[in-house]
């Protein structure tokens, strides 16, 4: 067994037994705090300038508990950013054979909630940086880990606002296979709430059915659902077109009562190109003459801030590095990333990480050892490309 090796598998162990689940529901959110700590206790030794960046609260104080990481080797104008999140999704220890916090290895596997989204990424990055550092740093190489990305992204969105990090390129560490990715979907999830008016349903004249201005709404949304595909195809993605999905309704108590009020949520997930306030702004329009004729109040509300598609040139200098050193041709994915918020701050952007995406939000969540080595030796000549040979 390599030391390299067995260095991955002591620090994954560490990251794996720092609970980080990050949640809508509070009682089951638990910040990522300890998570960064122990980064950044891993990179000061080895020369990092270690920031930690306390995220602001629904109050608008410093939270104790959830906070960003920004690790800098090495000063200039370029560089090199390596980022992934520090939180993982919830959990059901029933459904896991094992404890999802502490690392298991078996069948060439290595088990725990988040080994491979993500915090498999950073062990290896770190493995990736020793062996690099008797060498003469020409352009910064930054380690960038962040809060919330399973839930709002608060973390990504908060560096965006703050105009940091700054580099030539980033590189999002999310589980691809080690395929780059260069392409993804944008995410909205909306609310429409139809408020009509309850009353005896033997009498429809007493009340306004929200259900019935609700079927209205439906059957609008999924002509528009129609009309974007049409409008927008891209044959990079493996689904070419824009999906809507209508996930969960709710609406009425009886069925001897007049519907008073229901409520949809669905979600949007657009291609290149599109706009999520744009669309935002057009499903409000295509609203308004079904409020009008059913005399029903009707409001639509984002269920989270959403997060914009992504595109990186195909010709980028990025891009063509990762196809040499994977031998892989860029891809698409379906899924968003925090990708968007890093190209926003001008960095040319690619997602790429070690790990099967088929794996995230699993029960016995696991990563292959078999992508260690390789994952390893890809980061490896990315810094060396981007932090030793750039002038």
């Amino acid at each position: 067994m390599s030391s390299e090796y067995r260095d991955y598998v002591n620090d994954l162990e560490q990251l794996v037994g720092l609970p980080s689940v990050s949640c809508t529901h509070a009682n089951l959110d638990m910040g990522n705090l300890k998570v960064i700590q122990r980064l950044a206790e891993w990179l000061e030794p080895l020369g990092f300038v270690c920031e930690i960046l306390p995220l602001k609260d629904e109050s608008g104080s410093l939270s104790k508990k959830k906070a960003n990481l920004i690790a800098t080797y090495g000063s200039g104008p370029g560089g090199l950013v390596l980022s992934g999140h520090a939180d993982t999704v919830p959990y059901d220890a029933n459904r896991w054979q094992q404890d999802p916090f502490s690392l298991t290895e078996r069948d060439g596997k290595l088990y725990g909630l988040g080994a491979t989204d993500m915090k498999g990424f950073f062990p290896v990055v770190v493995a990736a940086v020793k062996s690099l550092l008797d060498q003469d740093f020409k352009q910064p190489l930054i380690i960038l880990a962040t809060a919330d990305e399973e839930t709002s992204m608060s973390g990504a969105r908060a560096l965006a606002e703050l105009g940091r990090p700054k580099a030539r390129c980033a590189v999002v560490g999310e589980p691809t296979g080690l395929k780059p990715i260069r392409m993804h979907k944008g995410i909205m999830m909306e609310a429409v709430r139809v408020q009509g008016l309850a009353g005896h349903s033997s009498n429809p004249a007493l009340g306004n059915n929200a259900m019935e201005a609700m079927h209205q709404v439906m059957t609008n949304l999924m002509e528009f659902r129609q009309e974007l595909q049409l409008a927008y195809q891209n044959p990079g993605f493996e689904v070419s077109v824009p999906t809507m999905n209508l996930g969960c309704i709710h609406g009425g108590d009886n069925p001897n009562r007049i519907c008073g009020s229901c409520e949809l949520h669905f979600d949007l997930r657009a291609l290149p190109g599109m706009d999520n306030d744009e669309l935002h702004r057009q499903l409000e329009q295509r609203l308004q003459p079904i409020a009008a004729s059913s005399g029903s109040d009707i409001v639509l509300s984002s269920l989270f801030s959403g997060v914009n598609s992504f595109e990186e040139p195909a010709d980028s200098e990025l891009i063509q590095a990762c196809e040499r050193l994977t031998g892989y041709t860029a891809d698409s994915v379906a899924f968003a990333t925090e990708a968007p918020f890093l190209q926003q701050l001008g960095m040319q952007t690619v997602v790429m990480g070690p790990g099967s995406i088929d794996q995230a939000h699993q029960p016995n969540e696991f990563i292959s050892l078999d992508q260690i080595k390789p994952a390893v030796k890809i980061i490896r000549g990315l810094i060396q490309q981007f932090c030793l040979e750039s002038a």
